[in-house]
């Protein structure tokens, strides 16, 4: 009897260089580096390929590319070729001025689903824009308490700036996939990233490192109580949430909001509607793994639904037995903390550390990503940034996932 073999791959992979201080055991099958791949020669069966590493992988790793905006666009739309607006909307982000996106944000005018983000003043016309300013997102803007000029110069110290999935959590659904591609990179020193909320908790990271987590991980390392809380809980969003946060600040961490009632009240926010509120379960199913991805934006959500516990399961320190809804906000942002607070430890953080024309694609909807770093205001820094707001909403653990950890 004939056995089957695996189809060739159509490029090589290699595993991702680990962070100093991550614990391998945890990064066995996270992120690849690909050899082999030519933009301007890629053909269906081979971004299938991508497709499929990028769900089982959640990072892939281009080093020395050369790619358009058109050509991100286009590899970025192959994963939901259904889709074709820009994650948070195309042109919105200028238009939400109150929103905390509207800094950051300038779109590539002749391929709208690409932004341009980066710091310091574009010395030329660049892609239709003319001389643009970029401003790297620094923790000072969004901290209540951030690390004191003094000490940043002195000791090169930064933190994580806000954890966090690309999405509009509003209307439009999460991107499947965000594309970053590394156009003009400044070198410096690394720098010390510290927690700042009573554990001594630091790593060391490359100047402006993206750093990443894996949702599944995130998972992986709860205590049977909240992983029988996250797979019975969805997660209530508030309407135009970015406008909604606009005026509060961050833990330390970068792991959601301090409780000091600076929301801004909801009929002061742009006219919304009930329908186009998002509510997603607390776990997202991987599409080709199966795996269950703990992804939540903390610094978004305003309520919580439990569903109660399956007949027959225990109810020894379980979370919610019988269910319900929680809105009182601190006590949404303490639970959400619990569950996401152990899955950015030291350990299960993998930095990037990036070089002129890499490319990262990451799975959106597989993990959490945070800026880190501050630049100087002539340090010039250009990236192009490109996802998609997905054409359905990420799936929910099964009925055997809610048997298996409920």
């Amino acid at each position: 009897m004939a056995t089957a073999t695996a189809a060739p791959r159509h490029f090589t992979y290699a595993p991702v260089p680990p962070s100093p201080q991550a614990d391998p055991k945890y990064f066995q099958n996270f992120g690849r580096k690909v050899e082999g791949f030519n933009p301007d020669a890629v053909t269906k069966e081979q971004m299938d390929e991508i497709i499929e590493m990028l769900y089982r992988h959640q990072i892939l790793l281009f080093k020395n590319l050369k790619l358009s905006p058109k050509q991100q666009f286009e590899m970025t739309h192959a994963f939901d070729p259904e889709t074709t607006s820009y994650g948070h909307g195309n042109n919105k982000t200028g238009k939400e001025v109150k929103s905390i996106l509207h800094p950051d944000l300038k779109t590539i005018p002749h391929q709208p689903q690409v932004q341009l983000i980066g710091n310091g003043k574009v010395p030329m016309m660049y892609e239709g824009l003319d001389h643009p300013q970029l401003k790297h997102p620094h923790h000072r803007t969004f901290h209540k308490e951030p690390i004191t000029e003094e000490d940043e110069v002195k000791s090169g110290a930064t933190r994580f700036y806000r954890w966090h999935i690309d999405a509009a959590l509003y209307a439009l659904s999460p991107p499947k996939v965000t594309t970053l591609y590394a156009k003009k990179v400044p070198k410096g020193s690394h720098q010390t990233l510290r927690y700042d909320d009573g554990t001594g908790d630091k790593i060391d990271v490359p100047l402006g490192s993206t750093v990443f987590v894996s949702g599944a991980n995130m998972f992986e390392v709860l205590p049977p109580h909240l992983k029988s809380f996250a797979v019975r809980t969805k997660v209530h969003y508030a309407p135009h949430p970015y406008v909604w946060m606009s005026k509060a600040h961050a833990l330390p961490t970068g792991l959601g909001i301090e409780n000091d009632g600076l929301e801004l009240p909801l009929e002061e926010l742009p006219e919304w509607e009930e329908s186009k509120l998002k509510v997603y379960p607390m776990l997202w199913k991987n599409p080709v793994t199966g795996g269950l991805h703990l992804q939540v934006h903390p610094c978004g959500a305003m309520a919580l639904s439990v569903d109660p516990l399956p007949q027959g399961a225990s109810r020894d320190a379980a979370l919610y037995p019988d269910g319900g809804k929680i809105d009182d906000l601190k006590e949404v942002r303490d639970l959400l903390y619990q569950c996401q607070r152990p899955g950015i430890a030291p350990k299960l953080v993998w930095a990037a550390d990036w070089d002129e024309d890499d490319l990262v694609l990451f799975h959106n909807r597989g993990l959490l990503h945070s800026v880190t770093g501050a630049f100087r205001p002539d340090e010039l820094r250009m990236f192009h940034q490109c996802n998609l707001a997905a054409s359905s909403d990420p799936v929910g653990p099964s009925a055997d996932d809610l048997k298996a950890y409920a």
